[in-house]
């Protein structure tokens, strides 16, 4: 037996390091392997419905407590709700006053795992480790597998707290540690171990879970437990820095409006924890069969859970109402500043934090690919100006524009590369390759401004050519329609939207019969007595075919949209 074992680290009250060390160490190690495996199995479930309701981020700030909650339940990581903000932020799909909202959610749903493991069926553990193992293998169903692979991560969850219990066991007689124990009844050393031991294992579930298991063995009264809660309130916001770290502006904000939070939040309660244990005494179901330290061990962590819940939904309660003053006070902290070249080229909503939820990757994919379709339909729009009757500088200014492009392509294309490799669904797939095309459809049109267009422009300065404002008409009207379909194609890609995609497959006719229309026209101008005629005539038919390039990829993204 484990506990065997490590009842031998205590002899005439001196402590074996090592045993109680690898139990410890071991016994944490589990617990966070198996919430990892909970976690990713969750989020393989839930992904699509974390997507609906994100749809709803934009609603109140309200309805952003509530998303939060979710999000970060889902995810087991305040990190990832971090990133999922910034996007949203960056994308001005919301405000930074509701994503305050979404901030003081997320520390909700992390208390949802100590409601899990106050539950008191670690004995339960390796069943449940080995019912999620067969039905992960056995099950022919996708979603069966994964909900195999959360049982089996819970499971190593409570089996890890089995072993940090054993292994914690010996030091109920070790006078040291119960001297320490008692110092955690002052709420300032209690608040201080917690914050310490949750930055260094940067997961404040972990702390919540050490905190359980040491009251599950009459180790620490619930008011220390508490103060070791909210000391992992504070700890976990070094978890949102480290996250911000190298991020845009608006990741720093949210680790500011979490860290300000959490720490108003702790300063708040400060005073009234023996109060906040009262409320919890009364509030949760007590063992009356028991008495002294059976009591504290049998009542105590479910105590425990109950009190960081009320504690974190409490002050949400409190300060949403603050939540423009928040936005108002950490953009003040943390001003705009002017970005440089280099930085606009930055892709600016891929993030490895949401690799492991594919759904989500590839909805930032998607925005990403919306960041690079501007940018091609912004040299688009200024290429035939420039073509028929620009200078060179203007000509150098869109040729520079592609670099933007490219680069883009690039970041989206690997990002895609790496979901590939998660394990997706037939439609997730699907919806991949379409991301795919469309990325190097994109990449293709910029390449036949910068490449061919530019060069046409170019060789006309070179030349001397006069284009006429006849012709300019007819190569702009034939602009234009082109350009009425890569909007329509885009659209078709980014909103999967039918209607779109086929008014630009219909557009075929339209296209030839301006294309056949301009052709005419150019055979009209060959004849007229003109200094450069001739390669005025090739210029011009140049620009149209190469028009009639991009329409061809236009149709091709619009294709892939409703495959």
């Amino acid at each position: 037996m484990l506990s065997e074992f490590f009842t031998t680290a205590v002899v005439n009250n001196e402590i074996e390091v090592f045993p109680l060390f690898m139990g410890f160490v071991g016994g944490l190690a589990l617990f966070l392997f198996g919430m990892e495996q909970m976690a990713s199995a969750l989020k393989k479930v839930a992904g699509t419905g974390m997507k609906k309701v994100l749809v709803r981020l934009t609603a109140n700030r309200f309805m952003g407590v509530l998303t939060g909650a979710f999000v970060t339940t889902v995810v087991q990581s305040s990190s990832v709700t971090t990133v999922l903000l910034v996007g949203f932020i960056s994308a001005d799909l919301m405000s930074m006053a509701q994503s305050v909202g979404v901030i003081m959610g997320a520390n909700i749903g992390s208390t949802v795992t100590a409601q899990i493991i106050a539950f008191k069926v670690t004995k339960y553990a390796l069943l449940l480790v080995a019912f999620g193992f067969v039905l992960s293998f056995v099950s022919k169903s996708q979603r069966m597998k994964q909900a195999g692979q959360a049982l089996f991560g819970l499971g190593l969850m409570f089996f890890g707290m089995t072993v940090m219990g054993d292994a914690m066991l010996p030091l109920r007689s070790y006078t040291p540690f119960i001297n320490l124990m008692t110092m955690m009844e002052q709420p300032i050393y209690g608040i201080l171990l917690g914050a310490g031991f949750t930055a260094l294992v940067q997961a404040s579930s972990a702390t919540t879970g050490v905190v359980i298991v040491l009251a599950s063995q009459g180790m620490i009264s619930l008011p220390a437990g508490i103060a070791l809660c909210l000391g992992a309130n504070i700890g976990t916001c070094v978890t949102a820095f480290l996250a911000a770290i190298g991020k845009p502006r608006e990741a720093l904000r949210a680790a500011v409006v979490h860290v300000l939070f959490n720490v108003l939040g702790v300063l708040l309660w400060f005073a009234f924890i023996s109060e906040l244990a009262d409320f919890v005494r009364w509030l949760s179901p007590s063992s009356p069969l028991t008495a002294g330290s059976a009591v504290l061990a049998t009542d105590a962590p479910r105590q425990i859970a109950n009190a960081h819940s009320a504690f974190n939904i409490a002050n949400t309660l409190i300060f949403i109402w603050f939540a423009p003053l928040f936005a108002r006070l950490v953009q003040w902290i943390i001003p705009d500043r002017p970005l440089h070249e280099a930085e606009l080229v930055k892709a600016k909503y891929l993030d490895s934090e949401l690799l492991d939820t594919p759904s989500l990757a590839l909805d930032r994919s998607r925005l990403e690919l919306v960041h690079m379709g501007d940018s091609v339909r912004d040299m688009y729009a200024a290429i035939i100006p420039a073509a028929l009757t620009g200078t060179r500088a203007e000509l150098d200014r869109i040729e520079a524009m592609d670099d933007r492009v490219d680069a883009l392509h690039g970041f989206i294309v690997t990002y895609l590369g790496r979901i590939s490799r998660r394990e997706l669904s037939a439609g997730q797939t699907d919806e991949l390759m379409r991301l795919m095309e469309t990325a190097n459809d994109l990449e293709n049109i910029g390449d036949i401004i910068e490449t061919n267009l530019v060069l046409l422009g170019r060789e006309r300065l070179a030349k001397g050519v006069m284009i006429s404002s006849a012709t300019v008409k007819v190569i702009t009207d034939f602009h234009a329609a082109i350009g009425s379909a890569l909007d329509s194609a885009f659209t078709a890609v980014i909103q999967v939207n039918p209607a779109a995609a086929e008014r630009v497959i219909q557009m075929k006719a339209e296209i030839n019969r301006l294309s056949g229309s301009a052709a005419k026209h150019e055979a009209q101008r060959l004849v007229v007595e003109e200094p450069n005629r001739l390669a005025a005539y090739t210029t011009e038919m140049d620009i149209l075919e190469n028009l009639k390039r991009v329409y061809y990829f236009c149709r091709r993204m619009a294709r892939a949209s409703v495959r």
